[in-house]
Parts: structure tokens; C-alpha cells; sequence
């Protein structure tokens, strides 16, 4: 990083005209980024960091949103430049050429009938003036560049033919195609794999310091900001509450926000009762004004540390009884390949030989990399996938064996909590319906009245209220319709329920408050959990005990904390170290690292 400075934000102003009224979604927002820096920007949901780097690219949809105030001037290779000022076509010139964006989810920014070569020479052809062989040759270069496998197929081939890692590879190359002096990267690693995510992030810091380049990354995880970024900016309600460099951040962050961010993230040294979060540091009065609690992190999380006694007495109570759920030899095979008379001739084992078992109590934890078998398993578990072989037992039930009416009678007890609450839900069905909608199939309770009344306590037991019956999925955020679908699965007061990625998609203080939710409720009903997720920390965080999945088959399996401690397989060892940490000490070594090359 050098001294020079690539672009200065200066009092920006976008707002949005909604129909409740007009929204400052950034707020007299003022940064200045230099040649050679990564900025982090860090906030939830809502938290105008997004809106900021559309703003930047003048990305703005208008209606019903505008930048309407500031400055956003760019030093270019020629002269400065007021990009608030300049008109549509003239912006198209920088827009790619001189700022490049990475979108989080690339399938949805990658044109799915255009192979992914034809959309990286296009980016190349427009902006660099290059003949259709230059083009694909230098797509090739770049693909080889961000380390895609097999670059020539990867150049006829369609997006949804990669995997998540290698689509986003391909964001990557078309970003960085015409060498941009600032690379704009929002959530570029969101939901990807821990070990995606290390080498994108690593993909992303060599890639910069090849052509010089500034990055400004976004993101709700300060986890990742701190092995990526050089300062971080931390944005709540459209403006900025706290920057400064990662190590000052870290170190001794100054705003209750920062505070709650920091600490709401699942610690892998110790194990919490619960998770600190945002509220826990600040709150608001009856007309919005923030109210701050004063605490420091660590004494935050010292107040919830589990000693290892009380885990171990807890352990030993779980252990001695008999096991709820025995899963025996379990395989879920799916062809992938038929001869000409459709005979199977292949199969993809997406589940192999499997056995555990599971207390009452328990939450098992299920962790590995997409497509590692993980959610097949859990799905075959409540018989949503087919076996091909093996034994389900529940509370020494057969579930394999078990005729259609036995099953549905079996369902009141076993439910699962999806990732995506969106999709979950019915958005032409009221959530107090769709929580009723069980109780009504399987005749729980005597009348839709008395039904009703439970989904009113439901919704109050996940910390909603009984007047939201009414409303419809689109007008909660991702975090309320996750405890929706909470409310649902406990309608049929199940005992057992299997939670798949439920926390994957959501902000990391949103995510605490579910986590805290769930540990809550199992304390309460008594409930036993598998929990799935490729997120390491998440799963120790929950576990008792941890089952590691590689291609279908259990890789390791124990104690959570003994694994994490000491992981006896290559790959076990590999996951925990891609996770990002945000250790002071890690940062403190980074930051040496930077300087010393710096000064070189």
C-alpha cells in the first residue's frame, strides 16, 4: 500500500423512496481508499454497506432510489474525476475498466445460456478493444490466473455446470479482466465452504498485489475481515459508527455495535452457554436512540464460559441413557450413469456405510464441504431421500421399513429446519397459517381456534409476537423467518429435529440470536438435534459430539472439542485451519507480514 489516494468518498447521501416513507439507507458516509489497500466494510443486513458499493458503480435503481448528495471522486491514471457528476455513458467507460464489482451470488450474476468463456471475452471485447482470438486466449490466462481447473473446458462450459468456488473463480476473472485499479467484492465468499473461502481470499490477495489493485470487501463477518483487510469501516443504520485499522478494531473496539459484531461470533478456544450479542452491548429507547451498555467484549464472553466439569458432567448424563437414534450401515446412492437399456451402469454414493447414534438431548454435529453427503444423510434420516440400504431406528423403530401411515404418524416427533426460510414458507400463506397448517393435518388440538392460541405462544416462544399471524413471509427479514420456521417445526411437538444449514444464510448476529434460540429450546422441551453445516465453529459451538463427512463417508467422529483440539485426520485438520479466526495474535502477525514487505 502506498500513499497515494485511489478515491475519496466525501459526505455521500443515497436514499430510497419507499411506501413508508423515505429511507437513508447511506448517511453522510466519508472514506478515502489508497492505491494498493483493502478496506473492509463490515455490518448486517440493512446496515447501507451493499448500498454504498453500488453507489460507487452508480448501480443505484432509480426510482425508487438515489445518490442525493456527495462526492465520489476517482484519481484515474489521467486525472481526478467526480463520478457523482458524470453522465451514464461516460461512466460506462469506468464502470468494469476501472471499477470492477464481484457480486455474492454468482449464478445470479452470471448469464446461465451464455457459456462462461463467452461472458468473460465479452467483458474483454468491450473494454479492451480486443479481436475474438486475443480475447479467448487472454480468458484462458485468466482462468489459469484465479486457478480453475481445466481452463479450456471451463471456457465452454455453462455456469450451472461449477461448482459455487469455481463460479465464483469465474466472477473473479471477468472482474479482474481489464485490470481494474478498485476491485469491489460484496459477500464474495458468503456461502461457500470455509477451505473456498481461504483460497478465494488468498485467490483475491495475489491477485491484487499482481496489478496493483485496491480492494473494497464487504461483508457481515468480521471473522474474514480480519484476515483480508488492511482497515475496517463499520457501518450501522446507513452510517459509519467506527474505522480504523483491523488491529485497532480488534484490539479495542470503541462502539457498542463493533462490540456486539465482535463477540457474537462462535469462539473455537472456549465453549460459550450462549453467544454474546448485539443487544447485549447496546440497546434503543422509545424513540430510537441508542442507549449503551457498558461492557467489554471478553467480559461479555467471560460471563458465559462453560467450565470443563459441567461439559463433562453434562456428557456423562447424555451417554448413560439409552440412544434415541441409531443409524446403522446407512447408504444413499443416486445413478449418474445408464447404458443404452437404462441400466445404472454408475452411481454417485452420496451417503456410504454410515453409522452413529444419537442421545436424548444430544446435539450431534454434522459437519464437511458441499457435497460431502452431509444433507443427503439427514434427509435420508427422515426418509426424504431414498435408501438403498441399512437401518434407521427410532427409539428401536425400523423408520426404512415403516408403511406410509406409520411414517406420518412417526412425523409429529422427527422434524427438519431448512436453510432457506424463504423458500420454506408459502409467501401466499400467512405465517400464522403456515405454523396451523401441521397442527390441522395431524389433527392436533380440537378446533382451529384452540390451534390459534398455541401458534400465538409459538411465535412468542421464538421471540416474535401473536400479532405478526397476519402477515405474510416477504414483510419478516431472514433472521424473524428462520424463527418462523422454528415455530413451525415445533408445532407438532416433536422431540427430535434435524436443523440443515439453518444459520448459513444469515447475518452472524442474527445467526447468534437463532443459535442462542436453539440451545434455549433444547433446554426447555428436552429437544435432540442434529445440526448440519459446513461452518466448523457453528457446529462445535452446538455439538456435544461432531461427525466429520468426506464423500459420503464418516472421515472422524468424537467429543467436538476434543476434535477441534486435536483432529486426528488430514482433512479434520485442513477444515479448522480455513476457518477464519480473527485471533488478535493472527492479526498482530499479518499486520508484521504487510509492514515488513511494505518497507522492502
Amino acid at each position: 500500500m502506498d500513499n497515494k489516494i485511489l478515491l475519496e468518498v466525501k459526505n455521500l447521501e443515497t436514499h430510497f423512496k419507499t411506501e413508508e416513507g423515505l429511507v437513508k439507507a447511506v448517511n453522510d458516509v466519508s472514506f478515502d481508499l489508497y492505491r494498493g489497500e483493502t478496506i473492509g466494510i463490515v455490518g448486517e443486513s440493512g446496515s447501507g454497506k451493499s448500498v454504498t458499493s453500488l453507489s460507487i458503480m452508480r448501480l443505484i435503481p432509480d426510482p425508487p432510489g438515489k445518490i442525493v448528495g456527495g462526492q465520489l471522486i476517482y484519481h484515474g491514471k489521467d486525472k481526478a474525476v467526480d463520478l457523482v457528476k458524470i453522465d451514464e455513458e461516460e461512466m460506462r467507460n469506468f464502470r468494469g475498466n476501472e471499477i470492477a464489482m464481484i457480486f455474492q451470488e454468482p449464478m445470479t450474476s452470471l448469464n446461465p445460456v451464455f457459456t462462461c468463456g463467452d461472458q468473460v471475452m465479452e467483458a474483454i471485447t468491450l473494454h479492451q478493444k480486443k479481436s475474438k482470438e486475443e480475447a479467448r486466449q487472454l480468458t484462458l490466462d485468466l482462468f489459469e490466473k484465479v486457478e480453475l481447473p481445466t481452463p479450456e473446458r471451463i471456457l465452454t462450459a455453462y455456469p450451472h455446470q461449477l461448482s459455487g468456488g469455481q463460479k465464483q473463480r469465474v466472477m473473479i476473472a471477468m472482474a479482474m479482466s481489464c485490470n481494474p485499479d478498485i476491485l469491489i467484492a460484496d459477500e464474495p465468499t458468503t456461502a461457500l465452504d470455509v477451505t473456498v473461502q481461504k483460497t478465494i481470499l488468498q485467490l483475491m490477495e495475489d491477485l491484487k498485489k499482481k496489478i496493483d489493485a485496491s480492494i473494497i470487501f464487504i461483508t457481515h463477518d468480521l471473522g474474514v475481515i480480519a484476515e483480508i483487510a488492511d482497515r475496517v469501516i463499520v457501518m450501522y443504520r446507513g452510517n459509519i459508527v467506527e474505522q480504523g485499522s483491523v488491529l485497532e478494531i480488534f484490539r479495542n473496539p470503541k462502539h457498542p455495535y463493533t462490540k456486539g459484531l465482535l463477540a457474537c461470533r462462535p469462539p473455537l478456544g472456549k465453549r460459550l452457554s450462549k453467544l454474546p450479542t448485539v443487544a447485549d452491548f447496546m440497546s434503543e429507547d422509545d424513540d430510537g436512540n441508542m442507549i449503551e451498555i457498558d461492557a467489554s467484549v471478553e467480559e461479555m464472553i467471560q460471563k458465559v464460559i462453560i467450565k470443563p466439569e459441567e461439559t463433562k458432567a453434562r456428557h456423562k448424563k447424555l451417554y448413560d441413557q439409552t440412544p434415541v437414534l441409531e443409524v446403522k450401515n446407512l447408504r444413499t446412492w443416486f445413478p449418474s450413469k445408464k447404458n443404452f437399456f437404462g441400466k445404472v451402469t454408475d452411481w454417485v454414493k452420496a451417503v456410504d456405510d454410515v453409522s452413529f447414534d444419537v442421545y436424548p438431548g444430544e446435539t450431534l454435529g454434522l459437519v464437511g464441504e458441499s457435497g460431502c453427503g452431509k444433507t443427503t444423510l439427514g434427509r435420508t434420516i427422515l426418509r426424504l431421500a431414498p435408501a438403498r440400504d441399512g437401518e434407521v431406528l427410532f427409539k428401536g423403530r425400523d423408520i426404512l421399513t415403516l408403511a406410509k401411515a406409520d411414517m406420518m404418524e412417526l412425523r409429529k416427533e422427527m422434524q427438519i429446519i431448512f436453510q432457506d426460510p424463504y423458500s420454506s414458507l408459502n409467501p401466499r400463506i400467512t405465517i400464522g397459517n403456515a405454523i396451523m397448517e401441521p397442527m390441522q393435518v395431524h389433527g392436533v388440538l380440537g378446533n382451529d381456534n384452540e390451534r390459534k392460541e398455541r401458534v400465538v405462544e409459538l411465535l412468542e416462544t421464538v421471540s416474535l409476537h401473536g400479532h405478526h399471524f397476519n402477515r405474510y413471509p416477504h414483510e419478516f427479514s431472514g433472521g424473524q423467518r428462520q424463527r418462523i420456521c422454528i415455530a413451525r417445526a415445533l408445532a407438532l411437538n416433536p422431540k427430535f429435529i434435524i436443523c440443515d444449514e439453518s444459520v448459513s444464510a444469515l447475518d452472524v448476529s442474527v445467526q447468534a440470536q437463532v443459535l442462542n434460540l436453539l440451545i434455549d429450546l433444547r433446554e426447555q422441551f428436552q429437544f435432540t438435534y442434529i445440526f448440519i453445516s459446513h461452518d466448523l465453529s457453528v457446529v462445535k459451538f452446538m455439538s456435544d459430539r461432531m461427525v466429520v463427512m468426506k464423500s459420503g463417508k464418516i472421515e472422524e467422529m468424537g467429543d467436538a472439542d476434543e476434535i477441534y483440539n486435536s483432529p486426528e485426520r488430514a482433512y479434520t485438520q485442513k477444515l479448522i485451519s480455513a476457518i477464519p479466526k480473527g485471533e488478535l495474535s493472527d492479526i498482530e502477525a499479518r499486520a508484521a507480514r504487510n509492514n515488513a514487505q511494505s518497507g522492502s
